[in-house]
């Protein structure tokens, strides 16, 4: 298998690759990691006319401590942002995730900022930034924008990101007091898509009530999918049993739309939800409560 012909540049700067961008618009792709794009050009999928590298470009795999958050570069890669020291202290959340994305040898060459870019409804840390409240620095010929992850994400496939922009890093705010964070997935195998995954960060107060809470799911929808109807059934809640099982089950039936293939029906995947939602939200709570 052997992608089909196209021209290469491996731009020495941000201006360069977005003055590709703009010479060759929809023809042109980013390589970043390479770890989806490549295969899709391997077995014929993707054909783009122009790739553009961006892996020499200095400055876009840093990471950096910010007002009690931290920035992301797009291009970190996701083994380095799994083993570092200041993501596990100001973004746990990610750090949970990042060792059920596929296997270590693919998060070696994958990005973070390419898995976003990229948007797969399947994979994790689209939803793991949508629970986050993360903002995602974009940046293209009309200069530089700041897009939220809500409103980021725009369908299958599908984001923000005009034709001639890239993004350029991920912003996670600082976690308020009294917030909690975790993570779950169900796959056939470790390294597997999952079939369906739920990344949660709630907030309590003093007396263990519900503040807030952002649960964001995979693999149920054209791409990561915020549990809005689930919020109200926990905030100025105590984040008991029932209110968690309450919480699930409004989730699983209202706010999926599961796609069903060979590997799972819509109804499992529903019921994935359901499940997941009440295994991981106990855990954030108890976090929550520790970071009082």
């Amino acid at each position: 298998m052997k992608p089909a012909p196209f021209a290469y540049h491996r731009p020495d700067t941000v201006d360069e690759a977005l003055a590709l961008l703009a010479e060759h618009g929809y023809d042109a792709k980013l390589l970043a990691g390479g770890q989806s794009l490549v295969p899709a050009m391997n077995f014929r999928l993707a054909a783009p006319a122009v790739l553009i590298d961006l892996n020499r470009i200095p400055g876009l795999d840093a990471i950096a401590e910010s007002d009690g958050g931290v920035r992301i570069g797009t291009m970190v890669r996701q083994r380095v942002a799994e083993r570092s020291a200041v993501i596990a202290a100001r973004a746990p959340l990610i750090a949970e995730t990042l060792p059920s994305v596929a296997h270590a040898q693919i998060r070696n060459r994958g990005t973070v900022g390419g898995s976003i870019a990229h948007a797969d409804p399947a994979a994790e840390l689209p939803s793991v930034m949508l629970a986050l409240g993360a903002r995602f620095h974009v940046r293209g010929p009309g200069g530089a924008r700041v897009v939220e992850a809500g409103d980021f994400f725009t369908g299958l496939f599908g984001t923000a990101l005009e034709p001639d922009e890239m993004l350029v890093e991920i912003e996670v705010p600082a976690a308020a007091p009294g917030t909690g964070f975790a993570f779950d997935e169900v796959s056939r195998r470790h390294g597997d898509f999952a079939l369906a995954g739920v990344a949660a960060a709630v907030r309590v107060d003093a007396d263990g009530r519900c503040l807030s809470a952002r649960i964001a799911l995979l693999s149920v929808g054209e791409g990561p999918v915020l549990a809005a109807s689930a919020e109200p059934a926990l905030v100025g809640h105590a984040l008991t049993d029932d209110a968690i099982r309450a919480a699930a089950s409004v989730a699983a039936q209202t706010d999926v739309d599961p796609p069903g293939d060979i590997h799972a029906t819509p109804a499992y995947r529903r019921q994935l939800v359901d499940v997941l939602i009440r295994r991981v939200l106990p855990r954030a709570a108890e976090r929550a409560r520790q970071a009082l």
